[in-house]
């Protein structure tokens, strides 16, 4: 019995480790990793400085699988489109390093997005080391840069991740808003809501 309940008791310790790791960027703090190859579907390595457009950078951590993704993705191509429009780099990491040889494999990753129609770099993050950087957790988690490469936001799309037709405030697409507007952000941090990143070990 005693041992069975220790057994319980670490694998709830490992569950809760594997459920958050770290602690994620303040506001305010400076982009770290941006010289890290990255590659990218396209088979080219890229890195976050590169992307960074004339009002800064929105870095997302994603991937092929979890549930919550899939119910965000026409959220994420939409938010991916409009921080273009609005002269905002848009880079999606796929940091799901235990799911390499299954469903986020980097192959997988080039059908995904050839069939979401990403039109931006879906990347390979190799060993977490831009997601243990930005204390990253979930998929979806959003980062949203200046062009000083300062970070304005970071959390969730929007007021309600489980259900598109009950958004109340679209967090991200404001904070591009009233970032390139020259403006405070409002709502500098909200509650991503998600998988956990599947990180290895």
């Amino acid at each position: 019995m005693k041992t069975t309940l220790y057994t319980f008791l670490a694998a709830g310790a490992f569950a809760a480790l594997a459920f958050s790791y770290g602690n994620p960027l303040p506001i305010g703090s400076q982009m770290p990793k941006t010289d890290v190859k990255l590659k990218d579907i396209s088979g080219h390595e890229v890195t976050l400085k590169a992307e960074v457009k004339e009002h800064g950078l929105l870095v997302m951590f994603s991937c092929n699988t979890c549930p919550f993704v899939i119910k965000n993705q026409q959220r994420t191509v939409e938010t991916g489109k409009y921080a273009q429009k609005m002269n905002v780099g848009f880079i999606i990491l796929n940091s799901n390093e235990a799911q390499r040889s299954d469903d986020d494999s980097y192959e997988a990753m080039q059908h995904y997005a050839k069939v979401q129609n990403y039109q931006w770099n879906y990347v390979v993050d190799r060993n977490n080391e831009v997601a243990d950087a930005f204390g990253a957790n979930r998929t979806p988690e959003c980062y949203l840069f200046d062009k000083n490469l300062k970070l304005v936001y970071h959390g969730a799309i929007d007021d309600n991740p489980s259900d598109a037709g009950n958004v109340k405030r679209h967090h991200l697409q404001e904070a591009i808003n009233e970032l390139v507007a020259g403006k405070d952000i409002t709502v500098k941090e909200s509650k991503s809501v998600g998988c956990s990143i599947k990180r290895k070990g």
